[in-house]
C-alpha cells in the first residue's frame, strides 16, 4: 500500500515560524525602553573609559574590589605601570590586606619619581605589620619628597617616630591606632579613643 503524502496545510506553521522569527533581525534598533528597570546595552561604537581613571573614581567611592578590577583591566591596555601597582596596593591597604599591599607599594615605589603618597601608604602598611622602625624611615622619605606640605604625612609620621620611642610595655600606656583615608591616596595613623 502507498503511502499518502501529509497535506500541505501541516507543515506551513513550521515553515511560517522561521520567517517570523527573521522578520526582527533587520529592523534598525529602537530607542532605549525608558520604563524598563533594566540597563541598555552595549553600544558597539561607543569609547571605553580608560581603565586607570575608573579604578581611580571607584577607590575615591570607597568600592575597593571593584577598583582592583579595573586597575587590573588597565594593566592589560597600560601595563603595569606604577602608578597601577600604586592604585592596587592602596585598595589592598583599604581592604586590610597588608601583605598584598606591600607587595603592590613596593612594586610601585620602584619608579624614580615615585609621588609621596606612595611611600605614605607604604609607611601606614609597615607601621600596620608591625615594622615600625621601617616604616618610620619610609614616612620620613614620604614628608622630604612632600617637603613638608602635607599634614597628613607629618602627622603620620609624628605618631610613627612616637611608637618607636615607646617605653617598655605598661597597660596605662597602651594606645590603639588604625589608619584612616584623608583625601585621594593619602591615609593617616590616628589613636582610638576607647571611651
Amino acid at each position: 500500500m502507498a503511502r499518502r503524502p501529509l497535506p500541505l496545510i501541516l507543515f506551513l506553521p513550521v515553515l511560517a515560524l522561521p520567517l517570523l522569527v527573521l522578520t526582527g533581525c533587520g529592523s534598525p534598533p529602537s530607542q532605549p525602553d525608558l520604563s524598563s528597570p533594566y540597563a541598555p546595552g552595549l553600544d558597539p561604537r561607543g569609547e571605553a573609559v580608560d581603565g586607570l581613571v575608573v579604578g581611580d573614581r571607584l577607590l575615591a567611592a570607597g568600592e575597593y574590589e571593584l577598583a582592583i578590577d579595573a586597575y587590573t583591566r588597565a594593566a592589560l591596555v597600560h601595563g603595569l605601570t606604577p602608578e597601577i601597582y600604586a592604585g592596587i596596593g592602596t585598595a589592598n591597604l583599604q581592604l586590610g590586606r597588608l601583605g598584598q599591599a606591600e607587595e603592590q607599594l613596593r612594586l610601585a615605589a620602584r619608579a624614580p619619581d615615585t609621588p609621596p603618597e606612595v611611600w605614605n601608604n607604604l609607611g601606614l602598611v609597615l607601621v600596620g605589620k608591625g615594622e615600625v622602625a621601617e616604616g618610620a624611615a619610609i614616612l620620613r622619605r614620604a614628608y622630604a619628597l612632600d617637603n613638608g606640605g602635607s599634614d597628613a604625612i607629618r602627622a603620620n609620621l609624628r605618631l610613627a617616630l612616637a611608637m618607636l620611642g615607646e617605653r617598655p610595655y605598661d597597660d596605662g600606656q597602651e594606645q590603639e591606632f588604625q589608619v584612616v583615608r584623608s583625601g585621594q591616596s593619602v591615609y593617616k595613623i590616628r589613636t582610638t579613643d576607647p571611651g
